[in-house]
């Protein structure tokens, strides 16, 4: 590697929208940009009722062309010719159908705007009951619990799930579809030009976490457990993958056409991919026993382990424990939340969008003045309902809330778990009410952190990163009064985007390992929240009644469903 060549570009494909930077080896910015999903933004290929949220590989790829162009166009053509790594992170499980040679089916006719062959996105809850099936197989069949790695419950946001649901609804997709692929396998792959889908990198990652992948199990699950739940299933088990590789690892070079097309060097090393609160965790400089939570439209909370405390400790609950998946030669751990921000963002539309609909029907106001208002409305609500409720006296207003809108990622995953909000009076407020909300997600975030220590995973320290931790103080600081931690926020604004560039960094050479990577390139931290002792003692009791309303709601929603 030729000494100068050292700028590398991080990419995050993020729920809205994908965001790149170009970084050099010492960690400095040298531009970033930001592209939102066209597609995704006018609420295409989704239905929130179904629970079905789909993402097309368009929005994707012209995401990803226009951040690269618009960095690389942002740097001198000297310094665009001293990027030397790729690395790219994304959501998931977020899986899609491709053909032999990697592309996914909606690209190509008569699958261009059917929803089942696009990217099922990580939030799509439609693969409920094949998850509890894969789940209560894996508990029941002659052979091993292929959930013991991923906590014990497989989830209907994971790529099997997604399979399986897809391939019973639309035969026709069933059918084209010759293998399956994360969203973070698949970018490298165009990145490198890749035409034949067997040659596809996969991630440990994604592997491990999301897909029952473990070197115990000799892979994936066997094919006579997979023919058990469906013959296409298994069918399609031999064009999957046995080999997974951690993202230090180089997938290929760049292409020739995107090279030409970006305007960089076809040497660029492209690394393996991984999911983006794992290169994010490394990007907010994780150590061993911290928390990192990426907290956005739902949360990824990420911890790192030697494997001599870890042995055979298998924790109930969460989202899997990988070997490699986060730092290679540590166990990655992983837990979340399936709804944070999203929680906030149902509230404010609860409020917002009958506004919006007298606003713009009203005959007092011109169209531009119209216009002007919602768009103010709608910036300023969280903030202003976010202020309200940090100006209340009272840390205990008799309101308590479920954070499960969206249903329950960890502990012990259950998607068809509802929201709930109790002690409603009629001084029950809109702060009041946002405050409870805010406190659940809180709430929600302590059952994790009790789950890790109730299983020997002692938590040294929280990390906060992700646009709730930069832009929520209110947030951040009742999540430490609720927890009776301190919460360090990373600096960096883009933290998964530069976590990708010290793998791409890795990747290229420029270091001996992402351990000296996250060392030369971290940004360090900037606030840090500390708990008010007087508000962590009422959370104590407060936290006892949402579990108490939890209990009562789960009891509730297992008894309807199994009617």
């Amino acid at each position: 590697m030729e000494a100068d060549k050292n700028y590398i570009i991080g990419v995050d494909f993020g729920t809205d929208s994908v965001r790149s930077v170009l970084v050099d080896a010492a960690g400095e910015l040298h531009a970033e940009a930001v592209h939102q999903y066209e597609r995704w933004a006018d609420g295409l290929y989704c239905n929130s009722r179904k629970n079905q949220f789909r993402h097309h590989p368009l929005d994707y790829l012209e995401g990803l062309e226009n951040t690269l162009k618009e960095v690389v166009a942002s740097v001198s053509a000297a310094m665009a010719g001293q990027v030397c790594g790729i690395a790219v992170d994304t959501t998931g499980s977020t899986p899609v159908a491709v053909d032999k040679k990697g592309k996914p089916l909606a690209l190509s006719e008569p699958f261009m705007e059917n929803p089942n062959a696009m990217f099922i996105l990580w939030k799509d809850h439609t693969a409920v009951q094949e998850a509890q099936e894969i789940t209560d197989l894996a508990k029941s069949w002659d052979g091993p619990d292929y959930t013991k790695y991923v906590g014990g419950v497989y989830s209907s946001e994971w790529f099997w799930a997604k399979m399986l649901h897809t391939i019973r609804e639309d035969k026709a997709v069933g059918e084209a579809a010759y293998s399956w692929v994360e969203l973070c396998d698949w970018i490298p792959f165009e990145l490198t030009g890749g035409q034949n889908v067997h040659a596809m990198k996969r991630s440990r990652c994604a592997a491990g976490h999301k897909a029952m992948w473990n070197e115990e199990f000799g892979g994936l699950p066997a094919k006579e457990y997979l023919e058990q739940l469906d013959p296409e299933l298994a069918d399609v088990r031999d064009r999957l993958y046995e080999k997974t590789h951690t993202s230090d690892e180089a997938a290929g070079t760049l292409s020739g056409r995107w090279a030409e097309q970006l305007g960089l060097p076809a040497d660029v090393t492209v690394a393996v991919g991984a999911f983006d609160a794992h290169m994010g965790a490394v990007g907010g400089e994780i150590a061993p026993y911290y928390l990192s939570r990426v907290m956005g439209t739902s949360t990824c909370d990420i911890l790192v382990a030697p494997y001599e405390d870890i042995q055979d400790n298998l924790v109930q609950g969460i989202c899997g424990q990988v070997d490699g998946s986060v730092i290679p030669g540590m166990v990655g751990l992983e837990a979340g939340q399936s709804g944070f921000g999203d929680v906030y963002a149902w509230f404010k539309d609860v409020i917002y969008e009958p506004v919006e609909t007298i606003l713009m029907q009203s005959t007092l106001l011109p169209d531009e003045l119209k216009q002007a208002l919602t768009e103010e409305l709608d910036q300023k609500l969280l903030k202003t309902l976010s202020d309200q409720a940090a100006a209340l006296e009272e840390t205990d207003t008799g309101i308590i809330a479920l954070d499960w809108l969206n249903g329950r990622r960890t502990p012990d995953a259950n998607q068809l778990l509802k929201g709930a909000i109790e002690g409603l009076d009629l001084g029950s407020d809109a702060p009041r009410i946002f405050k409870a909300l805010v406190e659940a997600t809180c709430f929600g975030a302590r059952a994790i952190v009790e789950r890790f220590r109730e299983e020997g995973i002692p938590i040294e320290g929280v990390i906060g990163l992700g646009g709730v931790a930069k832009k929520s103080p209110f947030v951040m600081q009742t999540l430490s009064n609720v927890l009776g931690m301190d919460i360090k926020i990373v600096k960096s604004e883009q933290v998964c985007a530069r976590g990708a560039a010290m793998f791409a960094a890795t990747a290229a050479q420029l270091f001996d390992d992402v351990t000296e990577a996250m060392k030369e390139m971290g940004n360090g931290f900037g606030k840090v929240y500390s708990p008010e002792k007087k508000k962590t003692a009422v959370y104590n009791q407060l936290y006892s009644q949402y579990k108490s309303l939890g209990e009562i709601v789960e009891e509730r929603i297992e008894r309807e469903s199994t009617r």
